[in-house]
């Protein structure tokens, strides 16, 4: 293979990352493969020489690490806001997002039951997720909806809702968790949350006791 077609190959992977950045919900997964398209797309016009193309995609390589540096080095800071049965913002986040939704949770269905928890997850004051779970009196809560929008899917939520930070699962009569499995994608969330598949049950099963933050709870 020549050169130029070497050459070639390169400016169209670059081109190609540089497109598929545009196509990703998370801003994170945004950033990086967007810093992988410029550095690529530079590159290519280093080697043909094209250095209009080396000065454009360098500035950009440096956006790209400013926001970068911004998203991983910063803490977030994480609220839990409660809200009532009838919310009528939360009514229309789960409507907006309902499509969504049905990608981890195809059986979701929301109820305004009174006993049942709602909590939006806020992420810098920004509703970055929605934890919907039902409380009978047991030792086991019933997780019905553990949601993170696109934009927020780097765990960091998941993480702070499941420990002692979030108080949550204060109320030291709870001792275990079970989320139905949803599709593939939700049940390696629940997997990397700490959950676990119940033998010969379609659930999946978290002891809170096991969670590093939650070390010293009684189970």
């Amino acid at each position: 293979m020549s050169a130029s077609a070497i050459y070639e190959l390169i400016g169209y992977l670059g081109s190609g990352l540089v497109v598929a950045s545009l196509s990703m919900k998370s801003i994170l997964r945004l950033r990086l493969v967007g810093l992988a398209g410029a550095t690529v797309f530079s590159t290519y016009g280093a080697l043909i020489g094209a250095y209009p193309i080396v000065i454009t995609n360098l500035v950009i390589v440096g956006i790209h690490v400013y926001f970068l540096r911004q998203l991983l080095g910063s803490k977030p800071v994480f609220t839990v806001l409660e809200v009532r049965q009838g919310s009528r913002y939360l009514e229309h986040f789960i409507n907006h997002y309902a499509e969504d939704i049905r990608n981890f949770l195809p059986d979701f269905h929301y109820e305004p039951r009174a006993d049942r928890y709602r909590a939006f997850i806020l992420r810098d004051m920004v509703p970055a997720g929605l934890f919907i779970c039902d409380t009978d009196g047991t030792e086991t809560g019933q997780v019905q909806l553990d949601y993170v929008i696109p934009a927020y899917r780097d765990l960091k939520v998941g993480r702070f809702l499941y420990s002692s930070n979030s108080s949550i699962f204060a109320d030291p009569r709870i001792t275990h968790l079970e989320s139905p499995p949803g599709t593939p994608k939700h049940s390696g969330y629940l997997e990397r949350i700490g959950f676990r598949p119940v033998d010969g049950q379609d659930i999946y099963r978290l002891r809170l006791a096991d969670l590093p933050s939650q070390a010293g709870r009684k189970s």
